[in-house]
């Protein structure tokens, strides 16, 4: 059902925050449509270069996660699936990543402010001069509009046709499906991520701006009722690969406080081995280390483990 469309830019000034049904589309494209997107940050234009810790208790949190939409897709309706393909990505020029109170899987154990401004080379984010992120930037917020708005907005949480699913997976080359619900689909998109570990346990990334590149098209030849992604590339670095892991392990009855064990754990091992300070540790966790289900079958209790790579210390 897709053809060689048009290519539409639309830049920042239609930013949205929330995403409803109820929203007046910012445009109308067809099937195979490419679309030009310039994606705030997450903040919504609230932080800045120069941002201090100062800055983050007074953050508006209505205000996080803007999207780019409502987009009206011509002749989409309900029982349709919208493939959006993911052309580009491209990184503005400065990232932060942020601790927020109350937010994150461990809010009792780091309740207070916490910001760092990164600095980018090569492709690179310098948490230090020996501690480097290799950057894979991808929105975090993709969704269509819901038959019915939840009590939450999709942009702050996942819902069934997308919203804020943070699925680091979704780089350049790769494709998300998402039902439609509505008439015309109503796409939304943004939350641009410059690297996370899958889990972004503290509540944030890292956070910029980006340049994002997508193809939309209707498809009526599938039928799904969540969120489907095709990844086409290797999910794990080859630097992290040769360089290897360490793994620490959260066991439990409950999958939540599982989670929890293993960052904690993870992150004493970073204050103990690499000579990061716990909200710093924290911080390392969310851009760079990744929860994984390691088993759901042995009840009583489940294990998840977080993976941290070697590659991002340097001597």
């Amino acid at each position: 059902m897709g053809s060689l469309g048009r290519t539409i830019h639309i830049d920042r000034d239609r930013t949205y925050n929330g995403h409803s049904r109820e929203l007046p589309p910012i445009a109308t494209i067809d099937s195979g449509d490419v679309l030009e997107l310039d994606l705030v940050d997450s903040s919504g234009g609230q932080l800045h270069q120069g941002s201090t810790v100062a800055d983050v208790p007074g953050l508006d949190i209505s205000r996080a996660n803007p999207t780019l939409g409502p987009i009206l897709v011509h002749d989409a309706r309900p029982g349709d699936v919208v493939q959006v393909d993911i052309l580009e990505a491209r990184p503005q020029t400065w990232a932060y990543t942020v601790q927020f109170p109350g937010n994150g899987i461990l809010p009792d154990l780091y309740p207070d402010p916490w910001i760092h401004i990164w600095h980018i080379e090569d492709g690179e984010g310098w948490f230090r001069d020996d501690i480097r992120v290799p950057l894979a930037p991808f929105p975090g917020v993709v969704c269509t509009a819901a038959a019915v708005d939840p009590p939450y907005p999709a942009t702050h949480v996942p819902i069934r046709v997308g919203g804020n699913l943070d699925l680091k997976q979704l780089v350049a080359g790769s494709s998300i499906y998402l039902p439609v619900e509505v008439e015309g689909a109503l796409l939304s998109i943004g939350d641009p991520h410059w690297a996370q570990g899958d889990g972004e346990v503290c509540g944030s990334a890292i956070e910029g701006a980006i340049d994002c590149t997508i193809r939309v098209t209707l498809r009526r030849d599938l039928s799904i009722d969540g969120p489907e992604l095709d990844v086409r590339g290797p999910i794990e670095r080859p630097s992290a690969a040769a360089a290897g892991y360490h793994v620490t392990t959260g066991i439990g009855p409950d999958l939540r406080r599982a989670a929890r064990d293993s960052v904690a754990r993870m992150i004493e091992h970073l204050v103990a081995h690499r000579g990061v300070d716990r909200q710093e540790a924290y911080a390392l966790c969310s851009v760079a280390v990744d929860l994984r289900i390691s088993e759901v079958v042995d009840a009583p209790n489940w294990v998840v483990s977080a993976f941290l790579p070697h590659d991002l210390f340097r001597a």
